[in-house]
């Protein structure tokens, strides 16, 4: 019975909205120009988003990406700690390949073998102090940043500026840190 309970959580929380994760209207394609890969690697603060199930009831998270030469990929490591500050660490080591290599700006990002999504840079500080990333059909959305705190004003500039790029900025939260 247990198996059961394992496999329908997997079809019908990660299998079948990763397999829709297309079966979308909307079919955004925008990136920046141009992403120095170096200057984007580091740790970065997730300020605000429309984030995913693994991603619910989160604190402090943060994405910190690092260039495995060896592979030629983008080592990524998702941390946050689950339903408040002092909660449980959660981890999630992930991958990701420059899809793009011209503006190095559409990523496909590999939670778990075999499945790849598209991660695209579709907005971006000149100084590499703040991001914004989404995804084709506009389902996820999220605002990083190098520092923890943001304010209000800094993240509703940001979405002015992804809402006039036509990406969908409705039902944006923000993520706790400190």
């Amino acid at each position: 019975m247990k198996r059961i309970g394992s496999f329908l959580f997997f079809v019908t929380s990660i299998l079948y909205p990763a397999l829709t994760m297309g079966c979308s209207s909307m079919n955004f394609t925008h990136t920046v120009d141009y992403v120095d890969t170096e200057k984007f690697m580091g740790k970065w603060y997730v300020w605000a988003g429309r984030t995913t199930f693994l991603e619910k009831n989160c604190y402090s998270s943060t994405e910190t990406y690092t260039w495995n030469k060896e592979k030629e990929r983008i080592d990524i490591s998702f941390n946050c700690r689950k339903g408040d500050f002092d909660g449980a660490l959660r981890s999630i080591p992930q991958k990701a390949w420059i899809e793009n290599k011209t503006t190095q700006a559409h990523w496909k990002v590999q939670p778990w073998w075999p499945l790849k999504f598209d991660y695209l840079i579709i907005d971006l500080d000149p100084n590499y102090e703040w991001t914004a990333i989404g995804v084709p059909n506009g389902a996820y959305l999220w605002i990083m940043g190098r520092n923890p705190i943001a304010s209000d004003q800094q993240i509703n500039q940001i979405l002015k500026r992804i809402q006039t790029l036509e990406y969908p900025v409705e039902k944006v939260k923000r993520v706790p840190q400190r």
